[in-house]
C-alpha cells in the first residue's frame, strides 16, 4: 500500500501511546464507562448515565408490615462531545530527518492528553457544588482539611478522593510542608523541599495543575425566596407530562431571585437559613449549603446546582431519598451570600464516582487510500493515527485523533477550593 506506515513509524506510535497514557493525569482520577460504538451512533452520541444511588431507612416493628419506599434512580445525559485532532504535514525534504516525525508526534500526543485533562478539570471546576473559600493564600494542612470536612459532613465516601491544585497553590502547600521545622530524613519534608511534592493530604490524592481555571468575582446584592416551591424541588427520573416518557436531568433548578444583574455563571453562594444535610442520615450539618450558578435565564431567574430539596410538608419518597438541605428559616426571602468575592485560581476536588470519562471510537476504513493505526489505553481511550502521501505536492499528511466525553454525574460529590477570598 502506497501510504503504509513503516516499521519505524509503528514503533514510534507504540511509544507515543505509552507516553499518552502516562500524561492522562486527571482522567485517571475519574470513573470510566466504556461506550458501544453502534449504540452511541444510534443515540446521536448521547446516553443517560445513572447518578450514585441514595436510599433511606425506616424503623421496623415486629408484627407490623414495613412500607416499601419508591427507589428513584436519577440519571444524567452523557455525550461524546470532544473530538480532538492534531494534523501536520511533512514534505519530502523534511522527511529526510526522521526525528521530525517523532518530535511532532510527541507534541501531538502531549496536546491531546492535555485536552482530556482540561476537559476533566473544566467539568470539575464549573460544576462541583461543594465550595470551600479561604481568606488567606494557600499554605496549610487546614485548608485541605476543610475540603475533607465538607465531604465527610455530607456523607461522601472517604475513599477515592482527589484534589487538583494550581501550581502556585500547590507550591504554597509544599512550602508549608518544608516550613521552619523541616527535618531531612523525613520523606514528606524532603519530597516537598526537593520536588515541591505534596502527595496525599487529609484523605486526598493531590496533583499539580500546569493550568487552572480562574473564578469570577461576584458582589451583587441578591435575595431569594426561601419558602414554597423553591425549596421543594421534587426529583423525578422521567417526565410523564409530555407525549411518552423522557428522562429528566435533576442536577439543576431554575430559581427566582430579586435580580441577576452582576451575576455570572460559575458564581458560588450560600443562602441564609438553608443548611446542608448528611445525604445518608439526612441530619443537618449546621453548615450552610453551598450552590453554584450554572446559567442566567432572565433578569430575575437563574439556573443553580444542586436543586434545593427540602423534603418539607408530607414529602414524596424521592424527596426523602434525595433530601439535601434543612430549611432552618421560613421567611419569605433570604439573602444570598457570595463565596467568590475576588478572582482567584479554582482548585477542584472530587470523589472518583462523581465524574465519568466516556471513551469513544471512530470507525475509520482501512485500505481506502490512507493508512490507519489505532490503539487503546488502559482506560479505553483510543488514538487513531492516519497517514497519506500527496504525489502532486510531495507532502505527507499525518493526523492524530481521539473521541471522548466527560460528565459530572453527581455535583454534590465534587467541589472547589478557592483562596484569597474576602
Amino acid at each position: 500500500m502506497a501510504n503504509a506506515f513503516s516499521k519505524e513509524e509503528r514503533v514510534a506510535f507504540d511509544q507515543l501511546l505509552e507516553g499518552f497514557h502516562d500524561a492522562l493525569i486527571l482522567s485517571k482520577a475519574v470513573s470510566v464507562y466504556s461506550t458501544d460504538m453502534q449504540t452511541m451512533e444510534r443515540a446521536q452520541d448521547t446516553m443517560w448515565r445513572p447518578s450514585p444511588y441514595i436510599m433511606s431507612s425506616q424503623d421496623r416493628t415486629i408484627g407490623t408490615p414495613v412500607t416499601a419506599q419508591g427507589a428513584t434512580q436519577l440519571s444524567v445525559p452523557s455525550t461524546l462531545g470532544f473530538g480532538k485532532n492534531v494534523t501536520w504535514n511533512l514534505n519530502a525534504k523534511e522527511l529526510r530527518d526522521q526525528l521530525q516525525q517523532g518530535r511532532l508526534g510527541d507534541a501531538a500526543k502531549q496536546r491531546l492528553a492535555s485536552d482530556i485533562n482540561v476537559a476533566v478539570m473544566n467539568v470539575a471546576s464549573a460544576q462541583g457544588t461543594l465550595v470551600v473559600p479561604i481568606v488567606a493564600a494557600a499554605g496549610t494542612y487546614d485548608n485541605v482539611a476543610l475540603c475533607d470536612s465538607i465531604m465527610n459532613e455530607q456523607g461522601i465516601d472517604r475513599s477515592n478522593r482527589h484534589l487538583a491544585l494550581s501550581s502556585r497553590d500547590y507550591n504554597g502547600m509544599a512550602a508549608n510542608l518544608v516550613g521552619t521545622a523541616r527535618s531531612f530524613g523525613n520523606a514528606k519534608s524532603e519530597d516537598a523541599y526537593e520536588r515541591s511534592s505534596v502527595g496525599d493530604v487529609a484523605g486526598f490524592s493531590t496533583v499539580k495543575l500546569d493550568y487552572a481555571n480562574r473564578s469570577i468575582a461576584t458582589t451583587a446584592t441578591v435575595t431569594i425566596a426561601t419558602n414554597g416551591a423553591q425549596v421543594r424541588f421534587v426529583p423525578k427520573a422521567i417526565d410523564l407530562t409530555v407525549a411518552g416518557k423522557i428522562n429528566v436531568d435533576n442536577r439543576y433548578q431554575t430559581v427566582t431571585v430579586s435580580t441577576t444583574t452582576g451575576v455570572l455563571a460559575g458564581a458560588m453562594f450560600t443562602i441564609a437559613g438553608i443548611e446542608a444535610v448528611n445525604h445518608i442520615t439526612k441530619g443537618s450539618t449546621g453548615q450552610l449549603k453551598t450552590f453554584r450558578v450554572i446559567s442566567i435565564a432572565s433578569g430575575t431567574t437563574m439556573v443553580i446546582s444542586p436543586p434545593i430539596i427540602g423534603a418539607n410538608s408530607s414529602p414524596t419518597d424521592p424527596e426523602v431519598q434525595y433530601k439535601n438541605v434543612e430549611v432552618a428559616s421560613t421567611s419569605a426571602t433570604a439573602a444570598i451570600v457570595w463565596k467568590n468575592t475576588t478572582v482567584s485560581n479554582i482548585n477542584p476536588f472530587w470523589h472518583k464516582d462523581s465524574i465519568e470519562l466516556l471513551p469513544g471510537r471512530y470507525s475509520v476504513p482501512d485500505n481506502a487510500g490512507v493508512d490507519i493505526m489505532r490503539a487503546t489505553t488502559d482506560q479505553g481511550i483510543e488514538l487513531v493515527m492516519g497517514k497519506k502521501f500527496d504525489n502532486s505536492t510531495f507532502q505527507t499528511l499525518y493526523t492524530l485523533d481521539t473521541l471522548f466525553g466527560v460528565v459530572m454525574t453527581q455535583p454534590e460529590m465534587a467541589g472547589v477550593l478557592i483562596f484569597g477570598q474576602a
